[in-house]
């Protein structure tokens, strides 16, 4: 049964930084349509866990099996593998010499025209198409007006809604969220959190690093607490939040509710 196989497979991870050891040993799985929602102290380990997970920090030891493949394993081409994985990160990572109609649209058409081209397509069609998808984001997102302005005129709540657009653009079979409301002002966070929530309903698998505890209550599936490189605990919201077993998970709680 396909839908039964994980979507990740985490086996073993390790990630090292020198003599310092920030993933110590990680073994999980994420299945399609769930909801993890990473925490933990600062230092814990968990954007680096978001970054192996498709290789923008490259595993010390282990194995992260996506799509059937290790992607780990330097031989793989992972930006193939990037495709399918939506990445958004704590500071937008949006091009500033380019328009926010441009920044949606450019990954799509730089990786996929060929594809087109060769299904019988013109450069031109595909394009369109890719104009016509990513309007139709900025209408989802009610920033249609904004498609020909550039991001420096947005405000920080608005540069990470067309940053969660843009990943959309691509299609992704999971969506990567690293702390996605940590750089913006409190009246933004709102916003932002909405529109994570709608993809959620809509069943897209999301792994999310974040602080927001209400959140993460609300939207996962499942928690992951990390403590000093490990999962010390993991569970429902309502295990971790209402009845935490690991004495480091009823400390951090105390400390951030």
């Amino acid at each position: 049964m396909e839908n039964n196989k994980p979507l990740i497979e985490v086996k073993n991870l390790v990630k090292s930084f020198g003599d310092n050891v920030v993933l110590d040993n990680i073994s999980t799985n994420i299945h399609h349509g769930e909801k993890v929602v990473v925490i933990g102290p600062s230092g814990s380990g968990k954007s680096t866990f978001l970054r192996c997970l498709n290789c923008l920090e490259d595993p010390t030891d282990g194995e992260i099996i996506f799509e059937n493949e290790n992607i780990a394993d330097p031989k793989v081409d992972i930006n193939i593998h990037r495709q399918n994985m939506g990445m958004v990160f704590q500071q937008f990572n949006l091009f500033n010499n380019k328009t926010v109609l441009e920044n949606i649209m450019l990954a799509p058409v730089i990786i996929y025209t060929k594809k087109a081209v060769a299904e019988g397509k013109t450069k031109e069609q595909f394009k369109k198409e890719c104009y016509d998808k990513a309007m139709e984001l900025l209408r989802r997102i009610g920033l249609e007006d904004k498609a020909n302005v550039y991001p420096s005129t947005l405000s920080g709540g608005q540069k990470q809604r067309i940053a969660i657009v843009r990943a959309l653009a691509m299609n992704p079979k999971v969506m990567l969220f690293d702390e996605p409301t940590s750089a913006l002002d409190p009246e933004m966070v709102g916003e932002v959190l909405d529109l994570i929530k709608e993809l959620a309903d809509e069943g897209m698998t999301m792994v999310i690093v974040t602080h927001e505890m209400g959140f993460a209550r609300e939207v996962a599936t499942r928690v992951l607490f990390m403590a000093d490189g490990n999962i010390a605990e993991e569970g429902t919201p309502t295990q971790i939040f209402d009845n935490p077993q690991n004495p480091r998970t009823v400390q951090f709680l105390k400390a951030v509710l």
